[in-house]
């Protein structure tokens, strides 16, 4: 299992090294945005240009880039977003709280009915009920997060008013108005969740009521209820697990379009807005902290197996040979 984290860790960092690379490379060949007039914003901001060697070939570029990120943790400035040339790591810290926030709150509400209609699928199975719920699943699927963003925004947010249609401004995301605020882009994001999640758990716990030990465990005298509660929905629940975890990420990731659609402050539509913007600073640091959070998302998912279920090993080896 050591060798095995070691392993993956070596590569996660080559692949990060390689995909830095590329992000720094393509977004530095785009045209620069150099301030007209000469106030002390456009010094500074050229002062800034010129210390980072934007008038100097691009590897001499990305030697000074690595330099500054690996040896000073200093990312650059922003400039295009004020407050103006402050330190892109403020920035995004002060940006990240209420993306988090999304996040977590999608995450929290997909898993629980996630799972708790693909157990029920599973226990009707073959049923009308089971039908509408393939249904279901395979529509939310099918349908990417940003187009339910537009439909419960028009529908339960300008139609009926139940909910605003963009987050309200404010610095407390723990009011009640708030809350109320968010619970649009929550349901825009864990529509696609809770499909997945639905048809994972169904599938699994279809196959493990199949399953020999569970009509051992009937024969033994168990109830179905029992069997199901003690025997199924563990072992079904190992691959189901490790889901909400790449789930969790692609909420992460999903969450830049819907930001920008209910007007969220977080750094999902800075991210956007810098690309258009040419922030390159603000771009770089957030695309690696989006590449990082893959990554190490990748690495979790693979070892949250062995500790679910102790019986799977990675890596290889001569234990598992043995067995």
């Amino acid at each position: 299992m050591a060798k095995y984290i070691a392993k993956r860790i070596s590569l996660m960092v080559v692949t990060f090294f390689v995909i830095m690379t590329i992000c720094f490379v393509l977004v530095r060949l785009l045209p620069n945005q150099v301030p007209e007039g000469q106030g002390d914003y456009a010094t500074a901001v050229k002062e800034m240009r010129a210390a980072w060697g934007y008038d100097k070939p691009i590897m001499v570029q990305y030697g000074i880039f690595l330099k500054n990120v690996f040896t000073k943790w200093d990312w650059g400035f922003c400039t295009t977003v004020g407050p103006y040339l402050q330190p892109v790591t403020d920035y995004i810290g002060s940006k990240l709280p209420v993306s988090m926030i999304l996040n977590v709150y999608s995450i929290l509400f997909s898993v629980p009915v996630g799972i708790a209609f693909g157990i029920f699928a599973a226990l009707k199975k073959n049923k009308w009920q089971d039908h509408v719920i393939s249904v279901l699943v395979m529509l939310f699927i099918s349908v990417p997060s940003y187009v339910y963003a537009f439909i419960v925004q028009y529908y339960l947010g300008f139609k009926l008013g139940w909910f605003p249609i963009v987050l309200n401004s404010g610095t407390n995301w723990f009011t009640t108005s708030m809350f109320k605020s968010m619970v649009l882009p929550i349901l825009a994001l864990s529509f696609g969740v809770i499909a997945s999640l639905m048809r994972m758990t169904r599938a699994e716990l279809t196959e493990t009521l199949t399953s020999e030990y569970m009509l051992l465990a009937r024969t033994k005298g168990l109830t179905r209820a029992q069997a199901t509660m003690r025997h199924a929905l563990r072992n079904s629940m190992v691959p189901v697990f490790p889901m909400i975890i790449s789930e969790f990420i692609g909420i992460i990731s999903g969450s830049l379009i819907i930001e920008a659609i209910f007007a969220i402050p977080g750094i999902g539509s800075v991210f956007v807005n810098s690309i258009y913007a040419r922030d390159y600073s603000l771009f770089m640091a957030i695309g690696m902290f989006y590449t990082i959070v893959g990554l190490a998302g990748g690495i979790i998912i693979d070892l949250s197996y062995g500790f679910i279920d102790p019986r799977i090993r990675m890596g290889g080896g001569k234990n598992n040979e043995s067995n």
